[in-house]
């Protein structure tokens, strides 16, 4: 005969539970589960879609989210980069800047010395006055005269020389002389061709000749 059935016994519930619609039934006290009605699917169905919609939200954040990150790490590198470009070009350009300036300050200050000078020579040359001259001093004057003439003529030079916007100032004949060779050369681009070879014939002829009879002596021999 069985034994009767004792409640402390190991019972497997995995195995041995029952399913939940059974189980919601044995509680209840229904023997059997009562099918979902049409109005309970539908709000099933809006609980599903109304979940959806709220992860397709998230989603959206989400994928905004993203866009900002990477919209602002574009633009960080952006300002990296430009920060290094832009120091590297003001380094450059302050220390080129500066440079010129120094050598435009030098220039300045010699210009300055330089039109002081000139201007000091203008006044000397107007002050001379032929007109105090008289039979006894005259010739001491011209002499005084002369050597400021001189005097204004050496500072004006060196003014030339050191500033070539002084070139505008000089007269028709004070230009530089132009170089004969440019001249001579220019004056050969100027003529014919068949002039040109006459010419040529006539400066390489004696070589031709003595290449020739040197020839004829190497095969006399």
């Amino acid at each position: 005969m069985a034994s009767e059935f004792d409640q402390t016994e190991f019972v497997d519930t995995d195995v041995h539970s029952p399913a939940p619609s059974v189980a919601r039934s044995i509680i209840s006290g229904e023997p059997n589960a009562k099918a979902p009605s049409r109005e309970e699917l539908d709000d099933q169905a809006s609980d599903v879609q109304s979940k959806l919609a709220e992860l397709q939200r998230e989603r959206e954040e989400l994928e905004r989210e993203r866009k900002e990150l990477e919209t602002g790490r574009r633009r960080k590198l952006e300002f990296q980069t430009g920060r290094e470009e832009m120091l590297h070009q003001l380094t450059r350009g302050v220390a080129l800047i500066e440079k010129a300036e120094q050598t435009a300050r030098r220039d300045a200050e010699q210009m300055a010395r330089t039109l002081k000078a000139l201007r000091t020579a203008l006044t000397q040359v107007k002050d001379i006055s032929e007109d105090t001259w008289t039979k006894e001093n005259w010739n001491l004057e011209l002499t005084s005269a002369l050597a400021t003439v001189e005097d204004s003529r050496n500072e004006w030079d060196a003014a030339l020389l050191q500033w070539p916007i002084l070139d505008a100032a000089r007269k028709p004949d004070e230009k530089p002389a132009a170089n004969p060779n440019a001249v001579g050369a220019a004056m050969i681009g100027d003529l014919p061709f068949g002039q040109l070879c006459r010419i040529g014939f006539a400066l390489t002829w004696p070589v031709a000749l003595a290449a020739i009879a040197i020839l004829i002596v190497l095969i006399l021999r």
